[in-house]
């Protein structure tokens, strides 16, 4: 939340409702919990909203309670690449706040949000002071190499089916975002726009992949009923050689 963004201008005390849907604060003792809960606000990002930009000073630690939000980077023709979508109970960016460098990338609401921000120096405190955290944490860096080295491989997939089952793979993952569980609420137009491509083609890709069993198309959103066969569809792509083998 940057000091001139409307998030931040809308910044309030999160509610013990709000609270109850950040991961990491069960895994801290009584008075960590305490300070942390203090350095926590929470702000409305609204469709289009930055939440943070490329090249803007790291001030905050980033989670979001509800809504959608996208990672995007800046490509050489300067147009935005989306890299993944962050889905509720996902918290992101530690990797920059560890360093305290500037952001590498933008994160953007889809649709209103309500994004919650820990201080950077609170952050540090609790990585200096509480094992808990120090194990959210770790877990958190270690699952995101995963996600982004599946989503380059799904970047490099010409199959649109593919494509799709491992975009919802990737906001299933359970450690990442546990604020989705079984159900995730997504328009067909906001899956569109993670994975890059159109909303027909997306919406053809849901009905194979609801074909077999993998997921149920429901009102508002999509139930998950099989992620192993989602990630299934990250296999190497058989290509013809010269002679059409």
């Amino acid at each position: 939340m940057l000091g001139d963004s409307p998030i931040y201008q809308r910044r309030r005390a999160p509610t013990p409702r709000e609270l109850a849907d950040i991961p990491w604060l069960a895994r801290l003792t009584p008075s960590e919990g305490a300070r942390a809960r203090a350095a926590l606000v929470v702000g409305d990002a609204y469709p289009g909203d930055y939440v943070c930009r490329t090249g803007r000073p790291v001030t905050y630690w980033f989670g979001i309670i509800d809504g959608l939000l996208k990672m995007t980077i800046d490509s050489a023709r300067g147009d935005a690449v989306t890299i993944i979508g962050v889905p509720p109970g996902g918290w992101f960016g530690e990797g920059t706040v560890l360093k305290r460098e500037p952001y590498r990338y933008n994160i953007q609401a889809l649709r209103k949000s309500l994004v919650a921000g820990l201080h950077i120096d609170t952050f540090h405190w609790l990585l200096d002071h509480s094992i808990g955290f120090n194990r959210f944490i770790m877990d958190q860096l270690n699952e995101r190499v995963g996600q982004f080295i599946a989503a380059r491989e799904t970047d490099r997939l010409h199959n649109p089916d593919a494509r799709v089952a491992l975009s919802l793979a990737a906001l299933f993952n359970p450690v990442l975002y546990p604020g989705v569980r079984q159900v995730l609420r997504i328009t067909q137009q906001e899956l569109a726009y993670l994975v890059g491509l159109s909303r027909q083609r997306v919406n053809e890709a849901l009905a194979r992949l609801q074909d077999e069993g993998a997921i149920r198309v429901e009102y508002g959103g999509l139930r998950v009923l099989d992620v192993q066969a989602l990630r299934a569809h990250l296999q190497p792509e058989v290509r013809p050689d010269a002679h059409g083998r």
